[in-house]
């Protein structure tokens, strides 16, 4: 039974992970249109080889003797495909019920910071990267979760201290790069701007370094989005860098002072519905603060 178990829940993996590599047509569902100087991009449809991973989690879950390990496992692997397709609700409710059974499961605990984080719930947001990386020391993302939660939770100096320890394990890594600034400059723009011109000579990937090379005005926002369209290796990955390129741009429109341009590609790169990217994820978080400090400007005397 183990062995079946085992062989279903790989076959469950390779058929969401397959995703990455063809979902979806480039031309057919994500479209870039600058000829009236607007961005649109239409949104991935989701893969139906999710939903066959879904029934077949359902599967397990229904008709199988699980132990209590096998249990915790699959609840688990079917959250990461809830979290996937934006069922975050379905999802929370799957990494709860992986830790009920089974309480050492870091990668649960690192999604349910990120939850909290994108809820506004700082401190179970500190207390789950914490409990992550003391299950797992050397669990590089949490430094990235629990320093984007410090950053959002008005915590700059403590946030910029674990985007440094991320960056550290991979400096050649461009998001890492391109997140240490967005918190850095928070410190002191004029010094984030050098501290990324120096990261900026480690990074491999072109299109990261792309988007530092905008950052550091070395590269116009329609070249950016031109260099989305090259060298991509599978369909899916142009709405991705799309996703990439809202935001960063969005943020940079956000520190120009620029909101009604930095909201519109916030909501640019929530259209792409590339759910489990970084930037998807706190696109929503940057609309939901830029609303509530336009209601408090309202609600000012």
């Amino acid at each position: 039974m183990e062995l079946k178990l085992r062989t279903l829940l790989v076959s469950v993996l390779i058929g969401a992970s397959m995703m990455s590599g063809g979902c979806a047509s480039t031309s057919g569902n994500t479209s870039l249109n600058d000829a009236d100087g607007r961005l649109v991009v239409a949104p991935l449809l989701p893969d139906y080889k999710h939903e066959v991973s879904l029934a077949r989690l359902n599967e397990v879950l229904a008709t199988m003797d699980l132990n209590e390990e096998q249990l915790a496992r699959v609840y688990y692997e079917r959250g990461v495909l809830y979290d996937t397709l934006g069922l975050r609700l379905m999802a929370r409710l799957d990494f709860h019920q992986a830790l009920k059974i089974l309480p050492n499961i870091a990668d649960a605990y690192n999604f349910l910071g990120i939850y909290y984080t994108q809820e506004g719930d700082f401190d179970n947001a500190y207390e789950a990267f914490d409990a992550v990386l003391e299950l797992e020391p050397n669990y590089d993302y949490a430094y990235l979760n629990r320093g984007i939660a410090l950053y959002y939770g008005e915590r700059s100096d403590l946030a910029v201290s674990d985007m440094d320890m991320f960056l550290r394990r991979d400096p050649s890594d461009g998001y890492r790069a391109l997140w240490y600034y967005l918190i850095d400059t928070k410190l002191d723009r004029q010094n984030a701007l050098k501290n990324l011109a120096e990261h900026r000579q480690l990074l491999k990937d072109d299109w990261a370094a792309a988007i530092a090379d905008f950052y550091l005005g070395n590269v116009s926002k329609k070249a950016l989005f031109e260099k989305a369209k090259l060298g991509l290796n599978h369909p899916r990955e142009y709405a991705e860098r799309l996703c990439e390129a809202y935001f960063y741009v969005a943020k940079a429109e956000e520190s120009l002072g620029n909101k009604d341009a930095a909201a519109n590609y916030f909501r640019l790169a929530l259209a792409t519905n590339i759910y489990d990217f970084v930037e998807h994820r706190y696109a929503r978080v940057e609309l939901a603060r830029m609303a509530e400090q336009a209601q408090a400007t309202i609600d000012k005397p």
